[in-house]
């Protein structure tokens, strides 16, 4: 009991997500500063604005519902720490896991996402209803293709366990190439869950401010931003364990460099998408979804129907 509880509240749990989610932050903003010719921040700067966040004064709008608006945030931490608990990180199987655990983390990371459109909802600015307008319509179009993509790979191995999916393709090495286009469409729309260029539209600085977040101040605005650099590093594991599931051996040590490192070269590429593209509008994301990554996340569960049907 107490070894669970350990585990649970510190390594790999709680403790170790809110430090890996500093890391992983500084890590992306140096990353972006650094491909377009700046210096970026010093290593210590996630904490610190962390920490002065908790310190500054909390502020509730007059017209807000006061109990809802300030107990969204702690939705939006707890739904991702929960969903990153049922993770395979380095061994097959998750701190917590169960047949269907694939499910259950997908339905976990949407709510957040849920938790910023409400929270705009509630804070009764009009700049916080346009950024949580922005947030339930950009959900409508990557969702979809993003539960297609993920699951593809699933439907391959015949199974929604993450240990089972990682058995099959650790026997079958091969058929993890056979994923690439549900990876490439997995990785777009995880940039747009996280809302990150060029998928911002909810938080367009130079349109509505800071979107939903408008009126979140100190400790409970601390506590967003805590939430989406956990969600940063719980979608880019669940990333990571769907379409590289490889990196599961006898040597945990290993194992643990080897989680690291696809988490690295992850986050490398959300970087990337950040600095080659611009801010796309609202219509043109949902087109976007629609049009294209939706098609061919389908595709990719086409291909894996007939290798299915073909080879097993």
């Amino acid at each position: 009991m107490i070894v669970s509880l350990i585990k649970v509240l510190i390594f790999p749990g709680i403790l170790f997500l809110f430090i890996l989610s500093l890391i992983g932050e500084y890590y992306d903003r140096k990353l972006y500063a650094r491909m377009q010719n700046r210096m970026g921040p010093p290593w210590f700067q996630p904490l610190a604005d962390f920490i002065k966040l908790l310190g500054k004064e909390l502020i509730i709008p007059e017209n807000a519902d006061a109990r809802i608006f300030k107990i969204l945030p702690l939705v939006a931490c707890v739904a991702t720490v929960v969903a990153y608990l049922y993770i395979p990180l380095w061994t097959k199987n998750s701190l917590l896991s169960f047949n269907g655990d694939i499910i259950f983390v997908l339905y976990m990371m949407t709510l957040p996402t849920l938790s910023y459109a409400l929270a705009g909802w509630y804070s009764r600015s009009p700049y916080a209803l346009m950024g949580s307008m922005r947030v339930l319509t950009q959900l409508f179009a990557y969702e979809v293709p993003l539960f297609m993509a993920v699951l593809a790979p699933a439907m391959l191995a015949s199974s929604w366990s993450f240990a089972e999916v990682i058995t099959f393709y650790n026997s079958h090495g091969w058929l993890m190439f056979a994923n690439i286009l549900g990876f490439v469409v997995a990785m777009v729309t995880l940039q747009g869950k996280l809302e990150k260029v060029p998928f911002d539209i909810p938080e367009a600085e130079t349109e509505i401010v800071a979107g939903v977040f408008t009126e979140y101040t100190g400790p409970l605005y601390a506590y967003f931003r805590l939430a989406m650099n956990m969600q940063t590093i719980a979608g880019a594991s669940l990333v990571a364990a769907v379409f590289f599931p490889f990196g599961f051996g006898a040597s945990l040590i290993l194992n643990f460099f080897v989680y690291l490192l696809k988490i690295a070269f992850i986050l490398f590429l959300l970087a990337l998408m950040r600095t080659i593209f611009a801010r796309l509008r609202i219509d043109q994301m949902l087109v976007f979804c629609w049009k294209y990554l939706a098609p061919i996340a389908l595709l990719q569960i086409t291909i894996n129907i007939i290798i299915k049907a073909w080879f097993f």
